[in-house]
């Protein structure tokens, strides 16, 4: 299981997004930081937010 927690990419925002693969967190974080926080997921920023993703 993999694990991404907003706070972890500097928001304040309670948000955690889990998932099996990388693949499936990121698919649900795209459309949390575009609609909720505004953002842009360029290529760049994908590969911070990647960085960021921790095993559990």
């Amino acid at each position: 299981m993999k694990e991404l927690k907003c706070r972890d990419a500097g928001f304040d925002c309670d948000a955690v997004v889990r998932g099996d693969t990388m693949d499936e967190v990121m698919a649900q974080a795209r459309p949390h930081a575009e609609e909720v926080h505004g953002l842009e997921v360029t290529p760049e920023r994908a590969a911070q937010i990647r960085g960021l993703v921790r095993d559990v």
